[in-house]
C-alpha cells in the first residue's frame, strides 16, 4: 500500500477543517450576509420604512444636546433620559429608561425605549421599543441590526456569532492554503508556482454545472480573500470586543479601549437625577480642553450618553481626528458624580490599537470612502451568501459521488 507523504496528510487535514468549518458556519454566514447587505444602506432604508421618525433637513444647526435632553425629560414624567444622539441627520434619537414609581418603588412600565425628536424644535416625532418587530415596519431596520449582531438572542447570540467569526478567520487561511498547487515532481521543468496557481483564480464558464459551482466557490473566495478576512476579523472585534479581540490586540500593539481602561469602576446602583444642560456644558468644556491640548478641531456634537456600568458619561463628537464625516468617534468619558475626566478615546493620533480597531469598525459598517464603498459592502454580503452556498454544494456533490462509488463496489 502506498504511504501518503506528510505534506499530503497535512493538506487532507486542512481540507477536512475547511469543509466542516464551512458547513458549521453556513447558516450563520448566509444570515449575516443577507442582513449585512441591507445594513450597508441603513439610513436610506430606515427613512423608507419609518419616515414618520424623520424631519426635513435644514441649513441651520440643530438644538443643543442639553436642550434636547431637557425637552425629552419633560415629555413623559415616567421615564428618565439616558442618551441623546444627533448622529443621524433629520432626527434626534433619545434613549430612555423607566423612573421608579414612588408609590410602588418599582420601575414604571414603559412601552418604549426610544424617543425620536425633531432636532430643530425638540418636538416628539414618535416612540418605539428599538428592535421590536411586532410594533410594525418602523422597527424593521433596528430588528435587522439586532439580528445581524446577536440573532435576537442577547448575549448568547453575540457569543455564538463571535465564535463563528473566530472560526471564519481560521477558515479563511485554511481555504487559501488548500488552493495552492501541489509541487511538481520535476521542479526544474515544472511551471512556476504562480503559473500553476493561476488556474484556481479562473472560472470556466463552459464547464459542467458541478465544475462551474466549484470554480465559483474557489475563484470568488480568492478574489475576495482580503475583504473576507477583514470582515471575519471585524466580526470578532464587534462580538468578542472585550475578551478575545482585546487580549490579542493588546499583545500586538498599544490598545486602550474604554472597556479595558474603565473596567475597575463600580456600576451605578441607579440612574442619577440629571440636569442635561449642566451635563452637556461639562461635556463640551472637557472636549474643548482636550481639543486645545491635543490640537484638533471640533466639527459637531454627535452623542451624550450615560454609561451605567461605569457610572460615567460618554460624550462623542465629530472632529478632525475622525476617519470620515459619517463616523464620529472622538470621545471623552467623565465621572457622573464629580465630573472628573476619566478617559479620552481618539480615532487617530493616539494609540495604534485604537486607530486600527476604529478602522476595522468603519470598514465593516461602510462608514468610510463614501457611496462606492457602501455599494461594495452591500455586494460583498451577497457574495458571502454565494460563496457559502456554492461551498455547501461542493460538499454535497462530493458526498453524492462517494455514495454512488460505494454503491457500485
Amino acid at each position: 500500500m502506498q504511504r501518503l507523504k506528510p505534506a499530503r496528510i497535512r493538506l487532507a487535514h486542512l481540507r477536512f477543517i475547511h469543509r466542516y468549518a464551512g458547513l458549521g458556519m453556513a447558516v450563520f454566514l448566509i444570515l449575516v450576509g443577507v442582513t449585512g447587505s441591507l445594513l450597508a444602506f441603513y439610513p436610506e432604508l430606515e427613512q423608507l420604512t419609518a419616515p414618520q421618525f424623520y424631519t426635513s433637513s435644514r441649513t441651520d444647526a440643530p438644538l443643543d444636546i442639553g436642550v434636547l435632553g431637557e425637552k425629552a425629560t419633560h415629555i413623559d414624567p415616567q421615564c428618565i433620559v439616558t442618551s441623546v444622539s444627533l448622529s443621524e441627520p433629520g432626527r434626534a434619537v433619545v434613549g430612555v429608561a423607566p423612573r421608579i414609581n414612588p408609590e410602588t418603588q418599582l420601575p414604571f412600565a414603559l412601552t418604549y425605549s426610544q424617543m425620536l425628536l425633531n432636532p430643530y424644535t425638540g418636538e416628539l416625532l414618535g416612540t418605539r421599543h428599538q428592535g421590536a418587530i411586532s410594533e410594525g415596519w418602523h422597527n424593521l431596520l433596528p430588528f435587522i441590526y439586532e439580528f445581524h449582531y446577536s440573532l435576537i438572542l442577547g448575549d448568547t447570540g453575540i457569543w455564538i456569532l463571535g465564535i463563528v467569526a473566530f472560526i471564519w478567520v481560521v477558515d479563511c487561511f485554511t481555504g487559501l492554503i488548500i488552493t495552492f498547487p501541489a509541487r511538481g515532481r520535476h521542479q526544474q521543468s515544472a511551471p512556476s508556482f504562480w503559473a500553476r496557481w493561476k488556474k484556481a483564480w479562473v472560472i470556466k464558464w463552459g464547464a459542467s454545472k458541478w465544475r462551474l459551482n466549484f470554480d465559483l466557490h474557489r475563484a470568488l473566495s480568492l478574489w475576495l480573500w482580503g475583504a473576507l478576512l477583514v470582515f471575519a476579523w471585524t466580526s470578532v472585534y464587534m462580538n468578542l470586543w472585550d475578551t478575545a479581540y482585546t487580549h490579542i490586540t493588546r499583545a500586538l500593539m498599544p490598545f486602550h479601549p474604554p472597556w479595558y481602561e474603565l473596567a475597575g469602576r463600580e456600576p451605578a446602583p441607579a440612574i442619577p437625577q440629571q440636569d442635561w444642560r449642566t451635563i452637556n456644558a461639562k461635556a463640551r468644556a472637557l472636549m474643548n480642553e482636550q481639543a486645545k491640548q491635543i490640537g484638533f478641531t471640533l466639527e459637531r456634537p454627535s452623542e451624550l450618553r450615560y454609561e451605567a456600568h461605569y457610572n460615567a458619561y460618554r460624550y462623542r463628537v465629530l472632529s478632525s481626528l475622525d476617519l470620515s464625516d459619517r463616523f464620529a468617534r472622538t470621545e471623552v468619558f467623565f465621572d457622573a458624580t464629580n465630573g472628573e475626566l476619566l478617559l479620552n478615546y481618539f480615532p487617530s493620533g493616539q494609540h495604534t490599537g485604537n486607530t486600527v480597531s476604529l478602522w476595522l469598525h468603519a470598514l465593516h459598517t461602510g462608514r468610510v470612502w463614501g457611496l462606492p464603498y457602501r455599494i461594495f459592502v452591500c455586494v460583498l454580503g451577497v457574495f458571502i451568501v454565494v460563496i457559502t452556498l456554492t461551498g455547501v454544494l461542493v460538499w454535497w456533490n462530493k458526498r453524492h459521488a462517494l455514495r454512488r462509488h460505494l454503491s457500485n463496489l
